[in-house]
């Protein structure tokens, strides 16, 4: 049956061809730790690190990942037959799915839906463990196979991990695992990521999905396996080639604000990354930005007044040629308990991360036929 649908797909308009996941836009651990009053303490037990999951160590059974506070766009995927079903992160900074399952009794598993491979009749075990590190955790837990259900698109005899302890930060997480969709390389030898799986078994007619979030309902962001909608953006799309076919790595050209260079002076390594929710660089340059918008940088964050939103200036992202402008209304967000901060974070190393601050005004086509990413401004 899907074969027969890719066919008839060939005949219909691009959009028809798509097979899409809505992402729920719900709250983010640091949302719910900051209505608790735990915020503080949780921040300094579990710093930020962005860049821990862009680690260079192909290790088999080891992908490193990092703790992100502040992610909230989530997708619906199932798993088994009957399907048992579980919400995901669709992180196109990892190449690894897993889920949380019945063997594991951390508080981060009793919080989340867990994965019972007893009730489903075409799990498939094996005996390699994974280990994902976290940057201040892990989680343990071993490889499986069995059917995985996204979007309509059922993958037979997928890989995937299921978890068997996890890092107590993941409780206040609203997600239940992870599905990555990043390059093979990046993932344990044997466990091929979901997209591959669906490009080679043909349930896909073409090698790319897209992602929109929307900028300001609860609903109406997705995720698009197999096509995009032109609906979903304004103009031209810009295609730009990758610089490294591991993660979806480009080449930025700089940073500007009224047309001054203030960061990535003379070119950098940036990374798009569906998994990042803030837009994170090398600390000098992070902090000349925070300097020209003007805001004041305390325990971390990067305050503003509330009042100013309107007359800050935009920044630019300048790749490929080509410009990429976010007002302050996109890269400032507002906490009823902390106020207002800029989304422009620092990662410590040379690497910047384009994460969902960028990719919110900026639809994203991740494209594995030519090894580009497609950008347009979002509506």
């Amino acid at each position: 049956m899907m074969k027969w649908a890719v066919v008839l797909c060939a005949m219909l308009a691009l959009s028809e061809c798509a097979f899409r996941v809505p992402l729920i836009k719900g709250k983010s651990a640091r949302e719910a730790l900051e209505e608790k009053g735990l915020w503080e303490k949780y921040r300094n037990a579990y710093p930020y690190n962005p860049l821990a999951k862009f680690s260079q160590s192909y290790a088999v059974g080891y992908e490193s990942m990092t703790n992100d506070a502040d992610l909230s766009y989530y997708g619906v995927i199932s798993i088994g037959n009957p399907p048992q079903s579980f919400q995901v992160i669709f992180d196109s900074g990892s190449s690894n799915l897993w889920i949380p399952s019945v063997y594991c009794s951390s508080d981060a598993c009793n919080n989340h839906a867990r994965f019972n491979p007893q009730k489903s009749s075409t799990f498939q075990a094996t005996n390699t463990p994974l280990a994902i590190q976290y940057g201040t955790g892990s989680m343990t837990g071993f490889l499986g196979y069995d059917t995985v259900s996204v979007g309509g698109i059922n993958v037979p005899h997928q890989i995937f991990g299921l978890s068997q302890t996890e890092a107590p930060f993941m409780a206040h997480m609203k997600a239940d695992g992870i599905l990555g969709l990043a390059y093979p390389q990046l993932a344990e030898d044997h466990a091929q990521p979901v997209f591959d799986n669906m490009v080679q078994q043909g349930l896909v007619q073409q090698d790319y999905f897209s992602v929109y979030l929307s900028s300001n309902a609860q609903t109406g962001s997705e995720i698009i396996f197999g096509g995009y909608k032109t609906n979903h953006f304004t103009g031209n799309l810009v295609w730009i080639p990758l610089s490294s076919e591991t993660y979806w790595q480009i080449t930025m050209d700089s940073v500007t604000i009224n047309g001054q260079v203030v960061a990535c002076n003379g070119g950098c390594q940036a990374i798009v990354d569906t998994g990042t929710s803030l837009i994170a660089g090398p600390v000098s340059d992070i902090n000349s930005i925070n300097y020209y918008v003007g805001a004041t940088v305390s325990n971390g964050d990067a305050l503003v007044n509330c009042n100013n939103i309107g007359k800050m200036p935009q920044v630019t992202f300048n790749i490929g040629g080509h410009s990429f402008s976010l007002d302050a209304s996109a890269y400032v967000s507002q906490s009823y308990y902390y106020g207002c901060r800029t989304g422009f974070s620092p990662s410590g190393q040379s690497l910047w991360i384009l994460g969902d601050v960028f990719i919110r005004q900026y639809y994203t086509i991740f494209n594995r036929a030519n090894n580009s990413v497609g950008l347009a401004k979002s509506v």
